[in-house]
């Protein structure tokens, strides 16, 4: 471990003076102001999936004049920078910028009153409810630390801004557009995702298993319509999408190994117009979690035997089409790599800053830079909860707003400076010292 930082020179970060005691991190204090207005613009402007196009702008903007050289539209939206500084480790650096359809209801003076027509040409509140702009500045901070400090490390620096996370798509779209073969190959890469578990000025760490596989299935029903007055002349998908929403559930109480996690959980049901009309089709939209790729095959194997033997039960005229429009592989943070992060953090934060915490069920396209490279990589959870929220809570994740609420507002002064300085720990560790 690169013993560039001592634990007094973070200790009291929580209470946010200034890092005094690092000389990586002593210009902080300085920055953040400039990081804060950065976050309250991207906060107050923010851009759905595939179209991050002046988030991605302003993230260039702010890293080209640091010395990086900004690659833009990789893989759509995405920017990538380099920092070369000679013979050392590559260290790939990943913050995402895409926002979610979602209308917030915070109350805060700086909150998001965007809308925009999404891709369906539907009219779409827009708002940061997973704190990708929380990111956004902490890279930015982090960028502006080691830029300041090349004196203190050796390697080669590959900050990532990355688009369409929402979607699954935005690490694959980049892949695909030559990432690996047009920009230093890592040799490990990192990531941060704000976090209301913890309080901000905290730091979670997972190893192994920290986000799961995600499937997206869409189940279409086929009935026979008719006059609700005369049941006995139709085949009713209402009846039948009801009896398989229930029989789907036996999927995991009944035939997963317990001991091996996985959700089946049926997001939205349509189907009908009217009181009196039975339709013709109902729509079922699941998603579904899991960890591992042989509990995923059985799972949605599973889905597709139960739906259409519910509808063969109820002599449908057509069997269902069960089709999968978007998908992820877990996440798995390299046990080792994360030992020795987790290491540096808490020489840098103090012990009881840093802390494990469980793996999750959502789900993160960051580990397929990784995996397609063939490297070590890990992403750690920034506390963002404001403190007196989470004391008053109990530390309850119940009584409090989440990722992607309408009402999610991570404390910005804290989570950023935790944020910048825990990815140039991180960096700092992996890199080669002068």
């Amino acid at each position: 471990m690169l013993q560039i930082f001592a634990a007094p020179a973070l200790a009291g970060l929580l209470a946010l003076p200034a890092a005094s005691g690092s000389p990586v991190l002593r210009p902080l204090d300085t920055l953040y102001p400039d990081l804060e207005a950065l976050y309250l613009d991207l906060h107050r402007n923010p851009e759905l999936s595939l179209h991050e196009e002046k988030t991605s702008a302003k993230l260039a903007a702010r890293l080209r004049p640091l010395g990086y050289e900004v690659t833009e539209h990789v893989g759509g939206f995405g920017v990538v920078a380099v920092m070369k500084n000679g013979k050392g480790p590559t260290v790939l650096v990943r913050a995402d910028m895409d926002a979610l359809p979602v209308e917030e209801k915070t109350g805060l003076p700086y909150a998001s009153r965007i809308t925009v027509k999404n891709d369906s040409g539907v009219t779409v509140p827009v708002m940061h409810a997973c704190g990708h702009d929380i990111h956004v500045a902490s890279l930015v901070g982090s960028a502006t630390l080691l830029a300041k400090a090349k004196d203190r490390w050796r390697g080669t620096l590959v900050l990532v801004g990355q688009p369409a996370e929402e979607l699954g798509a935005g690490a694959e779209a980049m892949l695909k557009d030559g990432f690996l073969a047009r920009f230093p190959k890592p040799d490990f890469a990192v990531a941060l995702h704000d976090e209301p578990r913890l309080p901000a000025g905290k730091i979670g760490y997972t190893p192994g298993f920290a986000y799961a596989n995600v499937d997206s299935v869409d189940i279409m029903i086929f009935g026979r319509g008719g006059h609700g007055s005369a049941p006995q002349n139709t085949v009713d998908p209402i009846v039948i999408a009801a009896q398989t929403i229930v029989a789907l559930q036996t999927i995991v109480s009944r035939e997963n190994d317990p001991l091996q996690p996985a959700v089946v959980t049926v997001g939205s049901i349509h189907g009908g117009t009217k009181h009196n009309i039975i339709p013709d089709e109902v729509k079922l939209q699941l998603t579904v979690r899991t960890y591992t790729d042989e509990v995923r095959q059985r799972v949605l194997a599973a889905i597709e035997r139960i739906v259409k033997a519910q509808a063969a039960a109820a002599r449908a005229p057509r069997e269902p089409v069960v089709t999968h429009p978007e998908g992820g592989r877990a996440t798995v943070n390299d046990p080792e790599l994360t030992k020795r992060i987790a290491s540096a953090l808490a020489a840098a934060f103090g012990k009881s800053r840093v802390v494990e915490l469980p793996r999750l069920m959502a789900a993160e396209d960051f580990g397929e830079f990784g995996r397609a490279a063939g490297i070590p990589s890990v992403i750690f959870w920034l506390g963002a909860t404001e403190p007196a929220k989470f004391a008053a809570a109990g530390g309850d994740p119940t009584r409090l707003p989440g990722l992607h609420s309408s009402e999610w507002a991570p404390d910005p002064q804290p989570t950023i400076k935790t944020g910048a300085a825990a990815l140039t720990v991180a960096a700092m560790e992996l890199l080669g010292k002068k």
